[in-house]
């Protein structure tokens, strides 16, 4: 298959928590169980979705970000993921339009840069007639969004279903299924969204299941048949093959941290860099594990340290290697999670202090939670593995955890939010470490 014409769709809704997680899920399953090609996608800046996502389908599912990725970027995700693949499935983020100031960063946005149509999932759980209206008013908000057709979530009875059905069918939006009320399909979750798709022990059996459900209730082949081609697939240049850099790489050969405590990384920063040239290796820290002796830098991702902050504090092989890597200028570069780790110490929820790497002069606390939520604009301070002085990434900042004084002398980056207010300036540098609690996306 042509790669540039690979079709999408986009499993949208009116807010979060209406089932558009679960519907997304259940439906990749489905297809896979019947020997469809279908990828995963995933709006917005998340990392604990497309984990579910990449499990359901069989496939890596990558971000797609309308506000922190560059159109070039976009397109070339698009045309790698698409590739030997009938259909791209999005998972929106929030609700439609909901994203930052004007829209941006929305799910609505993505589907005008993309085309591809909406299918809308509505809560119907005590309406029946009004779900008519939240259906016409969505469809018809933004001329340029094509809602496709609507899947109502939790209904109660055929008789329900058949007032759903009576009271949309004026508006000419094809009805494409009714899901149960079932609260065996409902996903635990924790501080930062969903517990871990790799901490879910049972979760090929929750996937069949709701795989099954889906195939009684939605009519999956007519929700295929309304995919369109991205009208973006034509400004990529790329082949699939030479996706660009959305991070510089910050060494040739690079180590990575990767477990159940470091598990934030999006998949199209790892294939920026190694179709860079760079050499990548992974290593687990839970396990007490050294980065590889050849690498010449070392990433710490963002992830749930802060669970298993005990038994980080105890790997001492861990921690030691950290060190040595120092010691020999090695690039060291922490985020969020992977900062935390890299700092003095952490405060857990009971107000325990934990010794870490000790590499920058940062402490960290859970004992005072307060969230920190929101996309930024990062411009580094000095010449870095990430590029020269100025240079400026999208980027996002989700944590519950604060800093306990201040970040030391050296900051690596001046932050801006999404409507361009200063924020100050943020994280640390100390010799060849450097670390901050931002997620870097793409480059500005």
């Amino acid at each position: 298959m042509n790669p540039e014409a690979a079709k999408g769709l986009i499993i949208a809704a009116p807010s979060s928590g209406s089932g558009k997680t679960t519907l997304t899920l259940a439906l990749l399953r489905y297809f896979k169980n019947n020997n469809l090609r279908v990828a995963p996608a995933k709006v917005g800046p998340d990392y604990i979705d497309p984990a579910y996502h990449t499990a359901a389908a069989g496939r890596p599912c990558f971000n797609l970000d309308p506000w922190a990725m560059r159109q070039e970027s976009l397109a070339s995700i698009i045309t790698l993921s698409g590739q030997d693949v009938d259909v791209i499935l999005t998972e929106g983020v929030m609700g439609l339009f909901d994203g930052a100031a004007g829209g941006a960063g929305s799910t609505a946005e993505l589907a005008k840069k993309t085309g591809w149509p909406v299918i809308l999932v509505i809560d119907v759980k005590g309406m029946s007639a009004s779900a008519a209206a939240i259906l016409h008013g969505f469809a018809s908000f933004d001329p340029k969004v094509s809602v496709g057709g609507v899947i109502f979530n939790r209904v109660g009875s055929p008789r329900h279903a058949e007032l759903l059905k009576e009271a949309c069918g004026p508006l000419g939006i094809p009805v494409l299924g009714y899901l149960k009320r079932q609260d065996n399909l409902v996903l635990p979750n924790r501080h930062l969204g969903l517990v871990q798709a790799i901490e879910h022990s049972e979760l090929d059996g929750y996937l069949d299941e709701a795989a099954e459900q889906v195939g009684w209730d939605v009519r999956c082949e007519e929700l295929l048949k309304l995919a369109r081609p991205s009208i973006l697939a034509g400004l990529s240049s790329c082949s699939g093959k030479d996706i660009h850099s959305f991070v510089p790489p910050i060494g040739q050969r690079i180590a990575i941290a990767q477990d159940v405590a470091f598990s934030f990384i999006y998949p199209a920063l790892l294939e920026g860099w190694k179709r860079s040239g760079a050499e990548l290796s992974f290593f687990s820290p839970l396990a007490d594990e050294k980065p590889c002796a050849e690498a010449d830098a070392i990433y710490l991702p963002g992830g749930y340290p802060e669970l298993h902050v005990g038994q980080l504090g105890a790997n001492l092989k861990f921690l030691k290697s950290l060190r040595q890597a120092a010691k020999k200028n090695k690039t060291i570069y922490g985020e969020c999670g992977g900062y935390m780790v890299l700092g003095k110490g952490l405060i857990d929820t009971r107000g325990d202090h934990h010794e870490l790497a000790g590499l920058l002069p940062v402490e960290t606390s859970f004992a005072v939670r307060r969230r920190s939520l929101g996309y930024r604009e990062v411009t580094t301070l000095r010449n870095t593995a990430l590029g020269d002085k100025g240079t400026t990434f999208k980027a996002h900042e989700f944590h519950y955890s604060t800093v306990v004084g201040n970040e030391g002398d050296d900051p690596l980056f001046d932050v801006r939010d999404a409507a361009g207010q200063k924020q100050g300036q943020v994280g640390c540098v100390n010799g060849s470490v450097m670390g901050s609690y931002i997620h870097l996306i793409d480059q500005s």
